[in-house]
């Protein structure tokens, strides 16, 4: 079993440590993110705002490791999930295992990623089924408690073509909530729905937020952003430019980048 001897110093509320990450192209000559330090506690609901481009997808995808960093570290639950070997409660260096890590994370992105060919409780089923060994008859209970919450229930059987973009995107959700994650990530989960569909799949979001899931959200709905966030990160040029609560960054931003991104979504 892994330990926590490399644990990060920030404290025993974060449970994400973000160390001096750089994300580097074209031999340095792009870099998406430029040596970003960042704390995200336990039960924190962390919004990150920004222009196209500015590093926002790519540091929330850096978390779970989907995107590989060429620098930094990222501490986990006190462990440095960019190193390539740990010591173990024996002492000795052993290779980490990621995998682990990742099923403790949630990730929802712009678009669906549902099997076609399975049935909405087959999606949800399928990974804990197989990776965590649930019994399948636990994972199917669990799957259609989680339905019902989100308004779904009745369309367990059917399938992901059945379903509008904002129903797909729901059942992403909470087909990610079926694994037990203790962080849920969310890459701009609204961006690729139509107007009328980000409601619904915004208020799922809200109630777990209300119920103390630690979340990291990449979104331009600056409206969830105010209501929802206990921190806001402004982000540009891969690098956290502001931070700060959403009444301090929408109400009072003090950088002149930060101020001319919202004037021109806000349309102030």
């Amino acid at each position: 079993m892994e330990t926590r001897d490399n644990l990060s110093s920030t404290g025993s509320d974060v449970i994400i440590s973000v160390k001096n990450l750089k994300k580097y192209y074209n031999k340095g000559e792009i870099k998406a993110l430029d040596d970003v330090s960042l704390d995200i506690r336990k039960g924190e609901v962390l919004v990150v705002i920004g222009p196209s481009g500015s590093g926002k997808s790519t540091l929330l995808r850096s978390l779970n490791l989907t995107e590989v960093p060429t620098d930094g570290s990222i501490f986990f639950d006190g462990v440095d999930i960019t190193a390539k070997k740990i010591r173990n409660e024996k002492g000795r260096m052993v290779k980490l295992n990621l995998d682990l890590h990742r099923q403790r994370m949630g990730m929802v992105f712009q678009h669906f990623n549902l099997f076609p060919h399975k049935t909405i409780i087959e999606n949800m089923t399928l990974a804990p089924v197989k990776v965590k060994h649930v019994p399948k008859a636990e994972a199917e209970k669990k799957a259609m408690d989680l339905l019902q919450r989100v308004g779904l229930k009745d369309r367990a059987k059917a399938y992901p073509i059945q379903l509008s973009g904002g129903q797909k995107q729901r059942v992403a959700i909470v087909r990610a909530l079926c694994m037990n994650p203790e962080v849920m990530l969310f890459d701009e989960p609204t961006s690729a729905l139509d107007p009328e569909m980000v409601g619904e799949v915004l208020a799922v979001m809200k109630n777990l937020a209300k119920e103390g899931m630690t979340m990291v959200v990449v979104t331009h709905e600056m409206g969830f952003a105010k209501e929802v966030a206990d921190r806001v990160i402004f982000m540009a040029e891969g690098a956290i430019v502001e931070q700060g609560t959403p009444d301090e960054i929408f109400s009072n931003p003090k950088d002149e980048r930060t101020q001319g991104f919202l004037k021109s979504v806000l349309n102030v």
